[in-house]
């Protein structure tokens, strides 16, 4: 599955919360420092019953393997971009990071006896940010070449690309020409660069009018453009346009299949080889163990499931 900016974005991207609404690239054309909805939803989380971590017992073996500076802090930080339901988002509360990607890291902590702090930031400043501010990046990161030229990365899930629009696709949205539409999508990730950025060049080239690509910080704010129809069509990581489909009371609908499945990483410094390793033989446990899969399932997200997990795993471009 999958989630773009400048080029220092690009070279450490993330893939697809969309949080409730309702109840609850760049190009020369693009819109990419619009921030805010307009008419935007309060949006709201509707968490699935939380993985309890302490059924996971700790590994002493994996403990012990953990870097001097981790063991002795006793706490593994974690930054996240929780704007991303189902994977990474707020609770109820509007301050508790819930979803997928919180409970994997909350599992991994008690399998290494640490506590887990997930803190809440932007999707583009996590990767950089990799060791001096968080131990491991979680959110959603699709592995790609110029991910993997700048950090570690974890593989545990797998996920592609969807798009939606409003229900009954009322402004006749058609994958196979974009060129003059209006499409939404979160800053940072592949659907805006590769994606769009290349759809939009084939549409210049061809003399055809550019796609308007709206690029936000939240995925939350593109979802409530769709739903009000201020944009017509959104894109991001598959599981990220499943759960806005059930959670925006029938305001939307998927358009086409999902592609460009892909897998997600958990994000290391690329100068803690160490730490990947632990952290990779963390999730392998997690794997054999069924708590990995406990966790997926109760976020409805079986599907994503990997059987292997790797460190630094080879990629397509």
């Amino acid at each position: 599955m999958q989630i773009s900016r400048s080029l220092l974005s690009n070279s450490m991207l993330k893939t697809a919360a969309v949080l409730a609404v309702g109840a609850l690239a760049l190009s020369a054309c693009t819109n990419a420092s619009e921030t805010g909805g307009q008419g935007a939803a309060s949006p709201s989380g509707s968490a699935a019953a939380s993985f309890d971590p302490t059924t996971v017992q700790k590994d002493d073996a994996l403990a012990a393997m953990l870097p001097a500076a981790i063991k002795s802090k006793g706490t593994l930080t974690v930054g996240s971009d929780t704007s991303y339901a189902p994977a990474e988002f707020l609770g109820t509360d509007g301050q508790t990071p819930v979803g997928y990607d919180v409970d994997l890291a909350k599992a991994i902590g008690a399998a290494l006896g640490l506590k887990v702090q997930v803190q809440t930031a932007e999707f583009t400043g996590i990767l950089p940010a990799l060791g001096p501010k968080y131990d491991l990046g979680i959110s959603s990161f699709t592995i790609n070449p110029e991910r993997l030229a700048a950090v570690n990365m974890v593989s545990y899930f797998n996920a592609g690309t969807a798009w939606a629009v409003q229900k009954g696709n009322p402004k006749k949205v058609n994958l196979d020409d974009l060129c003059g539409r209006s499409i939404g999508v979160q800053t940072g990730t592949v659907q805006e660069d590769p994606d769009l950025s290349g759809r939009n060049k084939k549409c210049v080239d061809a003399g055809k009018q550019p796609i308007n690509i709206v690029t936000l910080k939240t995925q939350t704010d593109i979802t409530t453009r769709l739903v009000n129809g201020s944009i017509d069509a959104m894109a991001a990581d598959s599981p990220i346009i499943g759960y806005a489909l059930t959670q925006t009371n029938g305001q939307l609908e998927k358009l086409g299949e999902v592609y460009d499945s892909a897998p997600q990483g958990i994000a290391v410094a690329k100068s803690d080889t160490a730490l990947a390793e632990v952290i990779q033989k963390t999730v392998a446990k997690l794997m054999e163990d069924g708590s990995y899969k406990k966790i997926l399932e109760g976020w409805g997200n079986a599907d994503g499931a990997i059987t292997k997990s790797e460190v630094n795993p080879a990629v397509g471009s």
